[in-house]
């Protein structure tokens, strides 16, 4: 992750990036559990079972230029199976944005892979 992005951005543009995450995740839980009563489509079931859990790896921050990535190749591919082009691609769109910027400070990739602190005590 290091070397995908020079930094873990804090502050304003860490919080935009962290509601960024929190919005698309939301997005695919809604689109998930919407089609929960609409008939069995195994294409479809899989498609938002995926997005789901892509969606709940985005928002705590974890691997997310994959989970980026995985979200925009599913919402491009609902967009063209189902006809609907509206919300999968903006979707499609915000999660690559994602993946290309970075998680920002407040996730587990700047947690597990930021830059850290040393300190070398003398002797």
């Amino acid at each position: 992750m290091q070397r995908l992005f020079s930094t873990f951005p804090s502050g304003w543009p860490g919080v935009g990036l962290l509601l960024q995450r929190v919005v698309i995740s939301m997005a695919l839980f809604y689109a998930a559990f919407s089609h929960t009563g609409e008939p069995f489509h195994f294409a479809l079931v899989v498609s938002h079972v995926i997005g789901a859990c892509a969606g709940t790896l985005l928002l705590i921050g974890l691997w997310t230029p994959i989970c980026g990535t995985l979200i925009a190749v599913v919402e491009v591919w609902m967009a063209y199976s189902s006809g609907r082009a509206g919300i999968p691609i903006l979707l499609a769109t915000l999660s690559a944005t994602l993946a290309m910027i970075g998680p920002g400070a407040w996730s587990l990739d700047a947690h597990l892979f930021g830059r850290k602190h040393i300190e070398i005590s003398e002797r």
